[in-house]
């Protein structure tokens, strides 16, 4: 019986009871917010991270709010490490009904002129690869059982050049990511699948706080050009990712949606 049995109808609509879900990058920011949302949700969360001390703290945090949950370690830059986590999730034995490639991120701020194909390559297979790998692998599942959900974190910068970046290889890497996400979704919605992503725009992760305290001003000049005049806080992508999780958002895919405060407004 679900937990959440006593809920209103369109509450109802949001239960994950009885629902499995990975979230790679899932142990800290962006990723351990939506897991923490699908879990109070009702959902069994499995969360890979590419540190096991990471995953261990996230796992120890979602234990003590009272979620199901357990981690897996795996480093998602690496191809060949997106394929084992993919299997090793397989031989488990118990489906994964929803699937959020999160993981994802810059690392190198090269201009075009000057980027490796290595350094290019990388950027790649950080922010796009691992996510062809897992959502063939885990979505073929899918397809068998005719229900899943598959969320793809992009970013705003698949829309837009950020000025101060340079390579290049991040938006592209994005840009490619939902457009991924939309030639899936049609393949897939006949049976049952949806694909959508999340394109965020700046949000206070630790990871950007980190950058914001070795540029004294930045946070400040990056606010001012967001209509809502502040950055993202990372729990607010948690209602969102459970809405295209859950039954609610059955008739969503193929869709890119923004979570930006309006910064492409301008």
């Amino acid at each position: 019986m679900s937990v959440h049995a006593s809920l209103p109808p369109v509450l109802k609509a949001f239960d994950l009871t009885g629902r499995r879900a990975l979230i790679t990058g899932g142990s800290r920011g962006l990723g351990l917010e939506m897991a923490r949302a699908l879990g109070q949700a009702g959902a069994q969360l499995l969360i890979a991270g590419s540190q096991q001390l990471s995953v261990d703290e996230a796992l120890s945090t979602l234990h003590a709010e009272g979620i199901e949950a357990e981690g897996l370690q795996a480093d998602l830059s690496q191809p060949a490490q997106a394929e084992a986590l993919g299997a090793a999730v397989l031989a488990q034995g118990r489906p994964v009904d929803i699937l959020i490639n999160n993981v994802g991120g810059r690392r190198i701020n090269t201009p075009t002129e000057e980027l490796s194909l290595e350094q290019w390559q990388a950027i790649l297979d950080l922010n796009l690869t691992q996510a062809f790998v897992l959502t063939r692998t885990l979505g073929a599942a899918m397809l068998a059982r005719r229900w899943g959900r598959i969320i793809n974190i992009s970013s705003i910068h698949a829309q837009w050049p950020g000025r101060s970046m340079r390579g290049r290889s991040y938006e592209t890497a994005k840009a490619a990511l939902s457009m991924f996400t939309k030639a899936v979704a049609a393949d897939w919605a006949p049976q049952g699948v949806t694909v959508n992503a999340i394109e965020p725009g700046p949000f206070l992760t630790d990871a950007n706080r980190r950058w914001i305290a070795q540029k004294p001003g930045f946070e400040e000049q990056v606010a001012a050009e967001i209509p809502m005049g502040r950055w993202g806080r990372p729990q607010e992508i948690g209602p969102l990712a459970l809405y295209l999780a859950s039954e609610a958002g059955a008739f969503m895919t193929g869709s890119c949606l923004r979570l930006d405060g309006g910064r492409l407004l301008w």
